[in-house]
């Protein structure tokens, strides 16, 4: 099945970055202003989607926290989370309602290598079909954990947030608006996302997505 193009190296990204730079003078100017761009590649499996979900709602440094404890407790894994207790779980960080969804994951047995060569399609259905994964996890796990080149997270509100600086729109466009403004992106809209994020690094001085 043809998944698209598979962002791999730096010179993807560069890639994609000139061509955003050669459609748009904005992207062109917020590119000089970020310089090179970052891979931002992740593994994929259990624990990249659980780490997502971490980062659901919270402070990229409220994220980056909860998850290094997690990872201190051994508690990355389907097996431990099944057989961690409410106290384990809540004084690694998790909120009972993340308690709930990274229990749901866990139980759900997704075949993680078949996602590599699926349709992204394919990828939101099967990762939005769990409880707490909504298609914001799943696009942040089809950009950096599947490498897809082609894919955005209009629902991102740091996303929202430098779209509205860059293009210098009245109010931030909400994702509907921001999801349409994305297809003009295409065929590089994960590069579009990683230039919009460190945009929003440079003119808010801290990071939008970990």
């Amino acid at each position: 099945m043809d998944v698209g193009r598979i962002i791999k190296t730096e010179d993807c990204v560069a890639e994609g970055a000139a061509w955003l730079a050669s459609q748009d003078t904005r992207f062109a100017r917020a590119l000089e202003l970020t310089g090179p761009l970052p891979l931002r590649l992740r593994p994929d499996g259990f624990d990249q989607l659980l780490s997502a979900i971490v980062s659901q709602q919270v402070s990229v440094a409220s994220a980056a926290a909860i998850w290094q404890r997690l990872q201190d407790a051994g508690l990355i894994s389907p097996k431990a989370i099944t057989a961690a207790s409410d106290e384990d779980l809540r004084a690694a960080g998790l909120s009972r309602q993340k308690m709930r969804y990274a229990r749901a994951l866990a139980a759900e047995g997704i075949d993680f290598d078949a996602l590599r060569t699926a349709p992204n399609e394919v990828v939101f259905k099967t990762l939005t079909s769990v409880s707490g994964v909504g298609i914001w996890t799943a696009e942040i796990y089809a950009m950096f954990s599947l490498g897809r080149a082609d894919v955005f997270a209009p629902g991102d509100l740091a996303l929202q947030e430098s779209a509205r600086m860059l293009f210098k729109l009245e109010e931030r466009p909400k994702e509907r608006a921001l999801r349409q403004m994305a297809e003009d992106w295409s065929p590089w809209r994960s590069v579009a996302a990683r230039l919009l994020w460190a945009y929003y690094r440079v003119d808010k001085g801290r990071e939008g997505v970990r």
